[in-house]
């Protein structure tokens, strides 16, 4: 897998080469860092850690400044490691080496986002699970429009099974939407506008990858 770490901008909406307008999630890709690489011999796998978006060196131990240290790059926020990058990188790839969006990705191909969920703290079982409530407010059921209902048996089996849809936290959870088209990059400003919504709110890291 070979991608870039990103950043997510927000939304606009561009034409298509059809005339189509199309709504699109602007991400902020790179540029990134190459500040590791592992190969099979010593450590059993292939893998490139790149780094994204600069950080005061005054917010980092000795163990992580020396870290960047042998890759000769400023600290970064975020890190994250790709396994089996693309062999056209094999020969090329180097310690500090920049890798921008226009290296990885071209326009009309497809990828995947994977980035963290709005976190939408403690739901009711409507908007956690799409529940439709009792669907009456008549019959002695004025406060059961968004109750759950029944959550299982009394005497058997006396207790609630596990996975029952419920109330309870929402959001927060590592999504990964695919196969989101590339309708434009912008390599000047290391801008890529891909088809569609991306997990996150704004200034949301996110991994971009194909």
């Amino acid at each position: 897998m070979s991608g870039l770490i990103g950043r997510k901008l927000g939304m606009t909406s561009i034409f298509d080469a059809r005339g189509n307008n199309v709504g699109c999630t602007v991400i902020e890709a790179g540029p990134c860092y190459v500040t590791q690489i592992k190969n099979i011999d010593k450590d059993g796998y292939k893998s490139i850690q790149l780094a994204f978006d600069e950080l005061k060196s005054n917010k980092i131990n000795k163990s992580v400044k020396g870290h960047f240290n042998s890759s000769k790059i400023s600290p970064k926020k975020k890190l994250f490691e790709f396994r089996n990058f693309r062999k056209d990188f094999d020969n090329k790839v180097k310690l500090g080496m920049e890798i921008k969006v226009d290296d990885i990705f071209s326009e009309n191909e497809f990828l995947d986002v994977t980035a963290v969920s709005k976190g939408k703290g403690f739901q009711g079982v409507v908007k956690r699970h799409n529940f439709s409530g009792v669907g009456q407010s008549t019959h002695g059921q004025h406060n059961r429009n968004r109750a759950p209902g029944s959550i299982g048996a009394g005497s058997t089996p006396s207790r609630v099974f596990k996975g029952m849809r419920m109330a309870g936290r929402t959001g927060g959870d590592k999504v990964t939407i695919q196969n989101l088209k590339i309708y434009k990059i912008d390599s000047n400003h290391n801008l890529i506008y891909v088809g569609g919504s991306v997990p996150g709110s704004i200034n949301t890291y996110v991994i971009l990858s194909n």
